[in-house]
């Protein structure tokens, strides 16, 4: 994985179907570039995990997405830690990361590595561009237990969206706030319509 520690500065949010539209105007009109997204994600958990829950630890996921909508792209394989405090950082997420790209079969290899398989889900929605930021928004697709395949979401299944930057291959504070600056700018843009906010994930 990454070679020293890197960071994801993020805010969070959702909305009803019913605002798609003026939401999906706003994000469009103050980004560089847009593209559908249907991702499928995977969490993994160590082999171990009940046992250093029963020890009173929270075992450390292990998460595998693939986007579908590009022909042979690979698997990234991520990790996060815990947030940084709300008291450090009260605007947004900051988190340690970690990941790496699989060309390959992601299960398998994350088996290799000591993890089993927890959850699978879909997401479908849409991609944005905006400088050093990436804004996702989307609903959630439960797969069928027998196929693996997506189960179309229903019409008033919420939307999320993600506001982050790239991972930041630094803890210098510096980069860190000027990432949240960014963040806090894309909040104001969306204020009335969306409230993006922190949250510890």
């Amino acid at each position: 994985m990454s070679s020293g520690p890197t960071y994801e500065v993020s805010l969070s949010g959702e909305f009803f179907a019913n605002d798609l539209k003026a939401i999906l105007n706003r994000i469009t009109l103050h980004s560089e570039s847009s593209s559908n997204i249907h991702t499928r994600e995977i969490v993994f958990e160590p082999l171990d995990a009940q046992t250093q829950r029963e020890n009173g630890l929270e075992p450390v996921l292990l998460r595998a997405k693939k986007e579908l909508t590009e022909e042979n792209s690979p698997w990234e394989l991520y990790s996060y830690l815990k947030p940084e405090s709300a008291r450090t950082y009260p605007d947004a997420t900051v988190r340690p990361c970690a990941n790496v790209d699989v060309f390959g079969d992601a299960p398998t290899f994350a088996a290799g590595l000591g993890y089993i398989k927890k959850t699978q889900i879909y997401k479908r929605g849409y991609s944005f561009r905006r400088g050093p930021l990436m804004i996702l928004m989307f609903q959630q697709e439960q797969a069928d237990p027998k196929t693996e395949k997506p189960i179309p979401a229903h019409a008033d299944t919420l939307w999320e969206v993600e506001v982050k930057s790239f991972p930041l291959d630094t803890s210098n504070n510096k980069l860190i706030q000027e990432a949240i600056g960014r963040l806090l700018n894309v909040q104001m843009l969306m204020k009335g319509l969306l409230d993006l906010r922190r949250q510890d994930m």
